[in-house]
């Protein structure tokens, strides 16, 4: 695992992150559905971890930064940790 790798893949991915409080709303880079390249979830959503559940986060990983099923799993959680800090 090259972890100064995975840790520019967890930049990219708060980078674009979008936090909105006035509708306690994120709008993640990535669609958790098929039809956009990018969703709006709720804040209890994403703390509940649905975004890591659905096996789109892991296609998009995958694809977009040629991570394996482990650095997936660290990225989710270096991730998750930051926004959550951040909302």
């Amino acid at each position: 695992m090259n972890k100064k790798y995975l840790d520019k893949v967890i930049g990219s991915l708060v980078r674009s992150t979008k936090i909105d409080r006035d509708t306690d709303r994120i709008t993640i880079p990535f669609s958790i559905i098929s039809v956009s390249d990018i969703s709006t979830i709720s804040f209890d959503n994403f703390n509940n971890n649905v975004i890591f559940k659905n096996i789109v986060f892991h296609s998009y990983c995958k694809s977009q930064f040629g991570l394996t099923g482990d650095e997936v799993s660290y990225v989710w959680k270096e991730y998750s940790d930051i926004i959550n800090k951040k909302i």
